[in-house]
């Protein structure tokens, strides 16, 4: 997700989305099947576990479950494998998903930019 800066001050900085901000088409535009990402853990338990606010995202209750088999399993770690592999797992889909989510904000402002001049031309 590098080559953002690289668009946004060498060239197309209108039709670049800010990453740190939320994407602003609605979830369903061109994908009518899509739905919006929702978390999985709750936010009492996120309180009661103590979690730092960076750790809070989608993987959260992954996390969660390690940090569990850790505190149930001390001084044998080795036995939460199954568990760091998942939290691991979904960290990578999670960075994926937002990669994607970055692109299709990308095209479409692309696209938004694109149909402004046909009207414009057309008028």
């Amino acid at each position: 997700m590098g080559a953002h800066l690289a668009r946004r001050y060498l060239g197309e900085g209108e039709t670049e989305p800010d990453p740190l901000r939320m994407p602003s088409f609605p979830p369903g535009l061109g994908l009518p099947e899509r739905r919006e990402r929702a978390m999985v853990a709750t936010a009492e338990q996120l309180a009661a576990a103590r979690l730092p606010l960076e750790q809070r995202d989608y993987c959260a209750h992954r996390l969660l479950e390690l940090l569990r088999c850790q505190r149930d399993a001390f001084p044998r770690l080795p036995r939460c494998r199954h568990e760091r592999h998942a939290w691991d797992a979904c960290q990578h889909r999670d960075y994926v998903m937002r990669m994607k989510e970055f692109e299709r904000e990308r095209r479409l402002l692309q696209r938004r930019k694109r149909l402004q001049e046909q009207q414009a031309a057309a008028e």
